[in-house]
């Protein structure tokens, strides 16, 4: 398996996959319909924002990506592995890819995700904290507001 920068040209895979790691946590059609453009990654995202892909055998299997939310944070924005992958160590290996890329930064103090709630864990299991709650537009159903602060975790 190897992780490199994803281009452009990936976006409707990243799509994809997005989706359908999405659906897997039992998501109505009628929400997955709603979220259609929240879930879509476009040729702009990729090229605006930091994206890697994690390829087995040329095909694309998940992806994390991520940005500079202001001075000194990175928002951790998706990280998405096909079904079949989930709960096989796909998820691991990619966070450790990205919490290495970040910990070479030193200017970068803190990250920070909006973390689906199915997925809270696995966040947890890197050192994130839940800080808050984010409303969605599920009743009753809200995103943890997570961060890992860096100077105390490296």
């Amino acid at each position: 398996m190897n992780i490199e920068k994803a281009n452009s040209n990936d976006h409707e895979i990243l799509t994809e996959i997005t989706k359908k790691s999405k659906a897997f946590w039992g998501y109505s059609e009628e929400q997955m319909t709603q979220w259609n453009d929240a879930l879509t990654i476009t040729k702009e995202y990729i090229q605006t924002n930091f994206a890697y892909k994690l390829t087995k055998e040329n095909q694309v299997i998940g992806y994390y990506s991520y940005f500079n939310s202001e001075a000194a944070i990175i928002k951790l924005d998706n990280l998405f592995v096909l079904p079949e992958y989930i709960g096989k160590g796909v998820g691991n290996q990619l966070m450790q890819d990205f919490l290495n890329r970040i910990k070479e930064n030193r200017a970068i103090k803190k990250i920070v995700l909006d973390a689906d709630p199915n997925v809270e864990k696995f966040y947890q299991k890197f050192g994130f904290k839940t800080i808050g709650q984010l409303e969605t537009s599920i009743k009753n159903r809200f995103l943890p507001i997570m961060e890992l602060n860096l100077l105390s975790h490296f």
